[in-house]
């Protein structure tokens, strides 16, 4: 089987199938997703599919890898380093918040969770993608805002690691225990707000 350390064979088509396996997947889950309607939603042939991913697991995990890529940098692209560390910091919650009450969000974290104890590999790819490649990009940013004396921090890595955590209270517990898959604008808006208000209080100056 294959794991997260091994690389899909790309080719013309490649975009084509993660598309189509994304929208399957989306709509049907990892358990009642099929390689056939993968590959119909695709417009591709079974072998054509196999050709680049040999399993249903590996397809999901470079999906699950390119969205979380993807939203990474769009949301990267979109936050003005250069504006006032507040401002900075509630973009980079709201960004946070958003993505893990997603729709791609809640079903891939969902499904990384149940297939975890048989294929641990999804989280490990998960965790990569996702919260580990959130955890460098704030690391990056703690740095520059601690050169410029915006902010005062003596382990940035735990402290991005408490800042994502903040991004997340209440709205990650009601969506892993199923209480709930819509969150409104004003719910997100009261969770980033307090993360930035707590997260500069310990080390804003």
């Amino acid at each position: 089987m294959p794991d997260g350390a091994i690389e899909p064979k790309k080719g013309r088509k490649f975009d084509q199938v993660l598309a189509g396996a994304r929208s399957v997947f989306l709509s049907d889950g990892f358990e009642g997703a099929s390689v056939d309607d993968i590959a119909k939603a695709a417009g591709v042939s079974k072998a054509t599919l196999y050709s680049y991913f040999p399993d249903k697991r590996f397809l999901f995990l470079q999906v699950a890898k390119a969205e979380c890529c993807a939203q990474a940098e769009r949301a990267i692209a979109t936050i003005d380093m250069n504006a006032p560390v507040h401002e900075v910091l509630y973009q980079a919650a709201r960004e946070i918040g958003d993505f893990i009450t997603s729709e791609f969000g809640m079903r891939v974290f969902r499904v990384c969770v149940g297939e975890g104890a048989r294929f641990p590999e999804l989280g490990q790819q998960f965790y990569e993608s996702g919260p580990l490649l959130v955890r460098d990009r704030l690391t990056e940013y703690f740095d520059l805002a601690i050169s410029k004396g915006e902010m005062q921090i003596d382990d940035c890595a735990l402290a991005a690691d408490q800042f994502n955590e903040l991004c997340r209270a209440d709205l990650f517990p009601r969506m892993i225990f199923n209480m709930t898959d819509t969150f409104t604008d004003a719910e997100k808006h009261r969770v980033a707000q307090g993360a930035v208000e707590v997260f500069l209080a310990k080390y804003g100056k």
